[in-house]
């Protein structure tokens, strides 16, 4: 990939601050400040992938009655095309040093950003917060019963909106620890990034031997769950594939808060390209190993591997397993998500919240959600996983045509970082219509099978079907617009 990456003067930074934007993160990356490297890249996504959600999305990928090789296959597929919108939607970023914040402006214009923001920081996020917490804290149960099991029977007659008393007093406890983490700002974890991900293959690299040895190679592969759906294989594949992507929907739209820091486009593409091949090999066999093993082996897991690490019979297995858990959700969830919608609250209302106000609000709507109904199950979590899809999809389908085919790779950071007086000369100014209705036209398709049994198909695929259509009428729009680059409400 040929790049021509920009790199702004300390002139230039000096005249955005004096219009007002004396924000440092908002403000573009001089070369100095771009340290991020190909072998940063490579491993900025790979302990991302190994999580307790991923593991439970597996679990309903193996529920669709494909062939094991052909769920693994599919996973892989599905993650080099994850890469692909990652490195591509990253390179306004790397090429320019900007965030998503400015990126999203470039597209969507200075107030029409702000929905599409919060989209992302602030529905995605506190969502993805909320189940996060939920997994988190069933990995503190399995650690918590294992070593004191009268814990489990605590309560018999407690329920609350469907938790037992363990349940409820596990969630409210990680949940306050990832609140507390996420008002101290949480970037004191990315510390531990070195010694985690190492950390996370050596526990998942030794369950896939685990599962190998429970049933056999040729076993794991030729084995598939009694109660299955009828999903052909071709649709099987696009269903995985929307789910991953629908996964990574929140990072592949703001990506350009990572590449903003990239020494090189070049490096950026590469590096999570890189990333996210052999880290989605490595999760595709031992994700089925795991999971199919363990069913062969007998062992009843309904797709959680948090059942499955509750069933070995070594308690330095399970407290290693369970805390290497419990360590990436708490770091993926502060940085990936209650960070991100503090600080968009903190951007949509800045008369009545600031950062911490962001974190409390954000948690408390987390937690009115009741996460749980709808991630205690592998079918549950797909299909909240494409309705992340359905949100934001379309974003990114906007996002990429116009940054590559409308705007060919052009962005004016002198017209992007107006001052406040000068706003009705700055193309990047007001709403862009174009974007938005072709955002709503790609939700509206992603979510209609919802509503209309015979198109529930496009709802199974949410992600790419709400990309694909937002991309195309965007394009369309956009051509037939008195502008040829788009039309703008000042």
């Amino acid at each position: 990939m040929e790049t021509h990456d920009l790199f702004v003067t300390q002139e230039q930074l000096e005249r955005y601050r004096q219009r007002g934007y004396t924000n440092a993160d908002i403000l573009p990356k001089t070369k100095e400040k771009r340290n991020m490297n190909l072998m940063n890249y490579f491993t900025l996504w790979m302990g991302s992938i190994h999580n307790i959600s991923n593991y439970v999305a597996v679990g309903g990928f193996l529920a669709l009655g494909m062939k094991p090789m052909h769920v693994v296959l599919a996973i892989i597929l599905a993650g080099v095309i994850t890469a692909l919108v990652m490195a591509f939607n990253g390179r306004a970023g790397s090429k320019y040093g900007i965030p998503f914040a400015m990126h999203l402006r470039s597209v969507f214009g200075d107030i029409g950003s702000k929905l599409p923001g919060a989209l992302r920081g602030v529905v995605a996020a506190i969502a993805w917060f909320g189940v996060q917490n939920y997994f988190g804290s069933q990995a503190l149960l399995v650690l918590i019963i294992r070593f004191f099991p009268a814990f489990a029977g605590i309560a018999p007659g407690f329920n609350f909106l469907g938790l037992t008393a363990p349940e409820f007093i596990c969630f409210a406890l990680f949940f306050i620890i990832n609140v507390l983490i996420g008002l101290g700002g949480g970037g004191v974890l990315n510390r531990f990034t070195a010694i985690l991900n190492p950390l996370i293959y050596l526990v998942f690299g030794g369950m896939m031997i685990w599962g190998i040895q429970q049933a056999g190679f040729g076993a794991i592969f030729s084995y598939q769950a009694t109660e299955v759906s009828s999903t052909t294989t071709f649709m099987g594949y696009l269903i995985i594939i929307a789910a991953i992507l629908s996964t990574w929907a929140a990072p592949a739209v703001s990506v350009s808060d990572f590449t903003q820091n990239a020494e090189s486009t070049r490096d950026q593409s590469i590096g999570q390209m890189l990333s996210m091949l052999v880290g989605y090999i490595i999760f595709a066999f031992a994700a089925v190993a795991v999971l199919n093993g363990a069913s062969v082996a007998g062992i009843n897991h309904d797709g959680q591997v948090l059942n499955i690490v509750n069933s070995w019979d070594s308690n330095i297995a399970v407290f290693v397993a369970s805390f290497v858990l419990l360590m990436t959700t708490v770091s993926t969830n502060a940085t990936g998500n209650i960070i991100p919608a503090a600080y968009q609250l903190t951007a949509l209302f800045p008369s009545v919240m600031n950062y911490r106000r962001g974190v409390l609000a954000a948690s408390l709507v987390s937690f009115i959600i009741l996460p749980w109904r709808f991630a205690n199950s592998a079918g549950g979590f797909i299909t909240f996983l494409n309705l992340i899809g359905s949100l934001l999809g379309p974003v990114a389908g906007v996002m990429m045509i116009h940054f590559y085919l409308i705007k060919n790779q052009i962005i004016d950071l002198n017209a992007l970082y107006f001052a406040k007086e000068d706003a009705s000369l700055s193309q990047y100014s007001g709403i862009n219509t174009n974007a938005y209705i072709a955002t709503f036209a790609g939700l509206i398709v992603s979510i209609i099978g919802q509503f209309i049994p015979s198109l529930a198909w496009l709802s199974e695929i949410g992600w790419i079907a709400g990309f694909a259509i937002a991309a195309a009428v965007y394009y369309v729009l956009t051509l037939l617009g008195k502008d040829k680059f788009s039309t703008r409400v000042k």
